[in-house]
């Protein structure tokens, strides 16, 4: 049997606390943005000494951290750039990804130690490109989303570099990313981090013999839009991607909730790790996909990996997303000798309720609240109602910090 490299599990951080709990919950590495020169402007975002908290949580515990510098910068940009690449070489950041080649030979020339990746923005979709990158200095490509898994794998053969790859998250209605409807819209410049999401809009129809008059672009049990997508998801075939020799496999989701980035981050850490105990007798088990149904998303697709998709890859039937259950608070710590955790409110709780507990690494279980007791004024509480209130909560089995306590949603 051909021997496969274990791949690096890459998750997203919008902020810091999603940083923190994408590592702890099984993450190899994260990739996350500056309050400039990324492509998620509104993403949260790391200051200058949030990124080096970043840099230090994460090395202290043998993982990674990629920051973005993958805008398409215009000359207004490149005054400030030289001073950020030496700070971010200064706090020990691991890898930067770019996609702009001034940027990438700014990088080259002013920190030649530091190690380039190329972002899925630089439409990376063949062999020679990929080995033309290699030949410039870069270490790792992020391979294009529009790219069959057969392509992947002759990039593979062909290609000495490591090779990345989007296996979970949204899909956007343009080429690797490269969209132009923000900025024709709304004056937002998704290639420069700003995206107004004008692809997830509803719209209607205007025929130029009728001004004024507007047609609703209404949907039926099909569908009816015109440029929205499912959100991919490959776990069902992950023992494929894996045997693809990808070094890397990324989830999409900077500006996702901490719900989402912990949940979809622990169940393919439970997968990867599951295929290579065990390669031969590797089946997905329905536990992880059940994990990926609990967070918000929109119907899943395999997007272009397996075929070119078709309508019923691209459009969903509904405007609302779709997820099984709620967050409903964060564990901060827990008291051993007396059986309590303090809890952050994430959304309202009552005594009575069944809640789920969800680990970093412990077992996940089911319990009923039965104690709540305010922290603030040491008296107990039926609900908790207000935003990020701090309770101490009674707990059936002990919990490790940054537990997810969450409840199912009522069907």
């Amino acid at each position: 049997m051909i021997m496969i490299k274990k791949p690096e599990l890459l998750a997203p951080a919008g902020n810091l606390e999603k940083m923190k709990m994408v590592i702890l919950y099984g993450a190899d590495a994260v990739y996350l943005g500056g309050k400039a020169f990324g492509l998620r402007a509104f993403g949260g975002n790391f200051s200058y000494e949030e990124l080096k908290e970043a840099v230090d949580f994460a090395h202290a515990r043998g993982k990674k951290i990629y920051v973005t510098v993958n805008i398409f910068p215009h000359n207004s940009d490149m005054e400030k750039l030289p001073d950020y690449l030496r700070y971010l070489q200064e706090i020990r950041v691991d890898a930067l990804l770019v996609a702009d080649l001034g940027v990438f030979t700014m990088c080259r020339r002013l920190i030649p130690d530091m190690e380039l990746h190329i972002s899925t923005q630089a439409n990376n979709t063949n062999w020679a490109t990929v080995n033309a990158w290699k030949e410039l200095g870069a270490r790792r490509v992020v391979l294009a989303r529009e790219m069959s898994l057969d392509e992947i794998r002759e990039i593979r053969e062909k290609c000495a570099v490591d090779l990345e790859m989007f296996m979970h998250g949204a899909m956007c209605i343009s080429y690797s990313g490269r969209c132009l409807l923000s900025n024709y819209f709304t004056g937002r410049d998704s290639n420069r981090g700003s995206c107004a999401q004008s692809c997830r809009w509803k719209y209607a129809l205007v025929e130029e013999t009728r001004p004024g008059k507007y047609f609703p672009i209404e949907e039926d049990d099909r569908g009816t839009y015109i440029m929205n997508s499912k959100d991919m998801c490959l776990m069902p075939h992950i023992k494929d991607v894996i045997e693809s020799g990808v070094d890397s496999l990324k989830i999409e989701g900077r500006m996702k909730s901490v719900h989402y980035a912990a949940s979809v981050t622990k169940a393919y850490r439970l997968a990867i790790d599951s295929y290579f105990a065990d390669p031969e007798n590797f089946t997905v088990k329905q536990e992880w996909l059940d994990e990926l149904e609990k967070v918000s998303h929109r119907a899943y697709t395999t997007g272009f990996y397996y075929h070119q998709p078709d309508a019923d890859d691209q459009i969903y039937g509904k405007t609302s997303y779709d997820q099984t259950s709620d967050f409903v608070g964060l564990v901060r710590s827990y008291d051993a000798s007396t059986g309590y955790a303090v809890v952050e409110q994430r959304n309202n709780m009552k005594v009575g309720q069944e809640i789920e507990v969800f680990q970093p690494t412990g077992p996940l279980y089911r319990q009923k609240i039965t104690s709540m007791i305010d922290d603030e004024t040491n008296e107990e509480i039926s609900v908790a109602p207000h935003p990020q209130q701090i309770i101490r909560m009674k707990m059936e089995q002990p919990v490790e910090p940054y537990t997810i306590l969450r409840r199912d949603i009522a069907k």
